[in-house]
């Protein structure tokens, strides 16, 4: 609505905006705000910012500093320079925080207190959930239908709502969870870090929202519906009638998407859409505690490994924490890795590395055993016993078809290396069956979640006697045991730093490398 009385903002002194063509706009349950014309602004006084934020009614929203002398005033005015067709009214008008003002005036008279009326209290159906029920889901996905549901419920034209919150995975980019009206669950979708360079996802609002470009507002219906994206058009063929994809913020920064879709004539009032926007700050804060216990768990997972990573999401978290296990253990090392590493690039190099790494400890996961450590071109493996006196554990028996799984693997990795013109790589396996013990150990403030224990050196000392033995993959008699009729003896040998010989055993009918 138009302001009747002439307006003045005043800045450390300085009148920034003076106008008799005022809007004093009412923003959901805000308190109203005076929109300037611009012509009416000191616009040399404002500095644009890179800050942008998304109205689902108006637009996009670009901000501005101000500056006066040695003060300013960080993002504190905003313009909806392209605003959206119902409210271009505001379009190339500016608003000021009130409280960044420093006097404001009508009609000559300071204006001490912000504007108010009787829809800064009106109701929003969707706050009395927020305050009681939002905060029960266990998971993302619960929270996502238990948010549909009551969008429903209050009576908003929901068909679709769909949710992509960014992950800490070195795989994956986000994981995007969607409510679809008439469908029982919640599904889940990966977006891996390779998907970004995709058209699917380089020609949707997604890349447009995560580049901080603000939100997407479409009416899908009628002959001047601006279907720009490709998914605006399927979802037409399906009946779709309107579209807003809003920036989901959490408190680091860190941008997120919420979609809702209608199937309804007219799709979303104002009003409801304002009923959202106003609880986006608050709900965005319970889709984040999901967020970050799911990021936490897959970076627990990823660089402690899956077992290891649930037992300190479990509480494993004190220097001491832990406990003796029986289990197979798996050492591989790389030779000649240091020449390798001398006569390559460092890019090179670690490509290299991350290919090994990709067979051997890749054979160990898809045999069912944790990689714990990553020690430089080396890799310590686990395959837990549950009973330590099962004479013929399965566990043995897998990381044995692990051990040559890698072998068959890195073969066929010479052998490419070998078409490029590339010499053969050679590696050596060490196995071994005891007690460890499994645990936090490190100082107070920095601790390792892996396996100590005698049993664990005398693993690798037997990997490396493969290199004087000759052989890829090579045993302690008490993994031997339990797998004998795989195995031969190489008779009795010393192992460096232990009393006494043992006896070493290699795959039966393997050659030598």
């Amino acid at each position: 609505m138009k302001e009747p009385r002439r307006i003045r903002a005043v800045f450390n002194g300085q009148t920034i905006a003076d106008s008799r063509k005022v809007l004093l706009m009412h923003e959901t349950r805000l308190a109203p705000v005076f929109y300037f014309p611009r012509e009416d602004v000191r616009m040399d006084l404002l500095a644009k910012s890179d800050q942008l934020t998304h109205c689902p009614f108006k637009g996009n929203a670009s901000y501005w500093t101000i500056r006066v002398g040695a003060k300013s005033a960080e993002d504190a005015a905003w313009s909806y320079e392209t605003p959206y067709d119902e409210s271009s009214l505001v379009e190339r008008y500016v608003a000021f925080y009130w409280r960044a003002v420093d006097q404001w005036y009508a009609d000559g008279t300071e204006i001490l207190e912000q504007p108010r009326d009787e829809l800064v209290d009106k109701d929003n159906p969707l706050v009395s959930w927020l305050v009681h029920d939002a905060w029960k889901p266990k998971s993302p996905s619960e929270l996502v239908a238990r948010f549909s549901d009551t969008m429903i419920s209050v009576g908003f034209p929901l068909w679709r709502l769909r949710l992509l919150v960014r992950t800490l995975n070195p795989l994956l980019f986000a994981k995007v969870y969607t409510w679809q009206r008439g469908v029982e669950d919640v599904t889940s979708l990966e977006i891996s870090h390779e998907n970004l360079h995709g058209e699917k996802y380089l020609n949707s609002p997604f890349a447009l929202v995560i580049n901080g470009e603000g939100g997407v507002r479409r009416r899908l219906q009628g002959s001047d519906a601006q279907l720009d994206f490709p998914v605006l058009k399927d979802l037409v063929a399906l009946g779709a009638t309107d579209y807003v994809a809003m920036p989901l913020r959490f408190s680091d920064g860190q941008l997120n998407i919420l979609t809702l879709v209608s199937d309804r004539s007219g799709g979303f009032s104002t009003e409801q859409l304002g009923q959202v926007y106003e609880i986006l700050p608050t709900i965005s804060r319970l889709f984040e505690s999901h967020a970050l216990r799911l990021s936490s768990s897959t970076l627990l997972r990823t660089y402690l490994g899956s077992d290891a990573g649930q037992r300190v999401m479990d509480g494993l978290v004190k220097r001491g924490d832990g406990e003796d296990i029986h289990a197979a253990i798996w050492i591989t090392d790389l030779r000649d890795s240091t020449e390798l590493a001398a006569s390559m690039s460092r890019d090179d190099y670690l490509s290299l590395l991350n290919r090994y790494f990709d067979n051997v400890a890749g054979a160990v996961l898809d045999h069912g055993g944790e990689v714990l450590k990553f020690m430089g071109d080396s890799v310590l493996a686990i395959f837990a016993i549950g009973d330590r006196d099962d004479k013929h554990p399965e566990a043995c028996a897998r990381a044995l078809a692990a051990a040559v799984d890698a072998a068959q693997r890195f073969e066929a990795f010479n052998e490419e290396r070998a078409a490029q013109g590339a010499t053969s790589l050679r590696f050596g396996i060490g196995l071994h069956r005891g007690d460890l013990t499994y645990g936090n150990i490190g100082t107070a403030k920095r601790l390792d979640f892996t396996v100590v224990g005698s049993a664990v050196n005398e693993a690798a000392r037997i990997e490396s006697l493969s290199k004087t033995l000759k052989r890829r993959i090579l045993m302690s008699s008490a993994f031997s045991e339990s797998i004998p009729e795989r195995t031969t003896s190489l008779g009795y040998h010393t192992l460096r730093g232990a009393i006494g010989e043992r006896e070493i055993f290699c795959l039966r009918g393997a050659p030598t490398p």
